[in-house]
């Protein structure tokens, strides 16, 4: 590759100069580390130093990149647009570094947005180096899409919280220094001493910075079908101290909503850098692969499948440029972009998948071939359409505000009348 394909480029619009700046040092001799890296942990250090992405998971404030001057008032800001370029390239050059450093992000955040000085300034500087990765530890055997009923308990006993229960499925568990944590708590009795059984639903729901390396706790490799660090983490008779809990008892819930919300997006960004991969691919190899005296992209039908894929591909950058600008620019409650957000997501990774596996049918039997680019990518993109929401989870949370917004708007015939008049 000699450029990559990247929304600043196709959608200004969307996008000021820092975001154009930020493009024009996204170039595939730089990223090329990562792309011939096959190590999860060199990766994880080189999105840190010397390459410096992991400056746009932490707020400016914090020491992380600037989120510009529409989000100056919110000391918790990142640049979510920034966010969707970096994805987009490392979607395109390395799936295992957009998956590490997507998970980064889940592990910081809530430091950023939860944290106490001391675990901010124990955390955040090594995370933006590298030299630190987190992991974000939601997920429950019994727990996916129904976070509510995740049953991690966190028990109060003296001055500090036991932890028992098991995470699965935390992404960067085989490498994470530090975990997120997200339990079911109580709060100590009104005599204190040890707390009584942990409350049930969002209420309960609080969450703990921990130490992979702590005494109790205890994690395993889970094989994939894609190079991705990925895991299972245990907790028997984990003790932590008050000082370890981000936020107050109770606020795990909000806390892992607003964590999502602000990568969700970025989510279909990393989509679209895969489909554009695989879009450069099927073009490359139809001009180049000759049937029947011809270029297979002679065929009418070839035409056609390359037309739907750049088309879908044009829809997603779209949805996904959209909701991250209203993300960034945005103010007060408005900066909420759930409903526009779980379209972007739904429909780019969706799309992903369908271009994707266009690609692989263009390429007939050698796209199915273990080791080729597109049978790589048909492997690589199918988790985006799971982790951090899945699609049928998108479509209620869409469902959901455009009922809510039709109910706070006056009936039609209200409407006419006002205009009657």
């Amino acid at each position: 590759m000699t450029t990559l394909a990247l929304s600043s480029a196709e959608l200004p619009v969307f996008f000021e100069e820092r975001h154009a700046a930020l493009a024009a040092r996204l170039t595939p001799e730089a990223l090329a580390p990562l792309a011939e890296a096959r190590d999860a942990a060199a990766v994880a250090r080189c999105l840190g130093e010397p390459l410096g992405l992991y400056a746009h998971l932490v707020p400016e404030a914090l020491g992380g990149a600037p989120a510009g001057t529409d989000r100056a008032a919110d000391p918790t800001a990142i640049d979510v647009r920034a966010l969707v370029l970096v994805r987009e390239a490392l979607g395109q050059v390395s799936p295992l570094a957009d998956a590490i450093f997507a998970v980064q992000g889940l592990g910081a955040y809530p430091v950023a947005l939860a944290g106490s000085d001391a675990q901010r300034r124990a955390i955040l500087p090594e995370v933006l180096s590298g030299r630190r990765v987190g992991a974000f530890a939601l997920t429950e055997p019994e727990a996916g899409s129904d976070v509510a009923s995740l049953r991690t308990e966190a028990r109060r006993d003296g001055d500090g919280w036991v932890l028992d229960g098991e995470k699965v499925l935390i992404s960067n568990v085989p490498l994470a220094h530090h975990l997120v944590v997200f339990t079911r708590a109580a709060a100590a009795p009104a005599g204190g001493g040890a707390g009584g059984a942990p409350g049930a639903g969002r209420a309960a729901i609080t969450a703990f910075l921990v130490d992979s390396g702590a005494p109790g706790v205890s994690s395993e490799p889970l094989p994939m079908s894609v190079p991705h660090p990925i895991g299972r983490v245990r907790f028997q008779g984990c003790r932590v101290p008050d000082s370890a809990r981000l936020g107050e008892v109770g606020g795990g819930f909000k806390l892992a909503m607003r964590t999502l919300d602000a990568f969700r997006i970025s989510v279909g960004a990393a989509a679209n850098g895969m489909a554009a991969r695989a879009l450069r691919e099927a073009i490359a190899h139809v001009t180049r692969r000759r049937q029947f005296g011809a270029p297979l992209s002679e065929q009418q039908m070839v035409r056609a499948y390359l037309a739907e894929m750049a088309t879908e591909l044009d829809a997603a950058r779209l949805l996904v440029a959209r909701a991250a600008h209203k993300r960034d620019t945005a103010a007060g409650a408005a900066a909420r972009v759930s409903t526009e957000a779980a379209m972007a997501k739904m429909f780019a990774t969706e799309a992903a998948q369908r271009i994707i596996d266009r690609a692989v049918q263009l390429h007939g039997g050698m796209g199915v071939i273990e080791g080729t680019e597109v049978e790589r990518l048909y492997r690589e993109i199918r988790p985006l359409r799971i982790y951090e929401g899945t699609t049928e989870i998108q479509k209620l949370i869409i469902a959901k505000g455009i009922l809510e917004r039709a109910a706070a708007e006056p009936p039609a015939d209200e409407r006419a009348r006002g205009e009657a008049r």
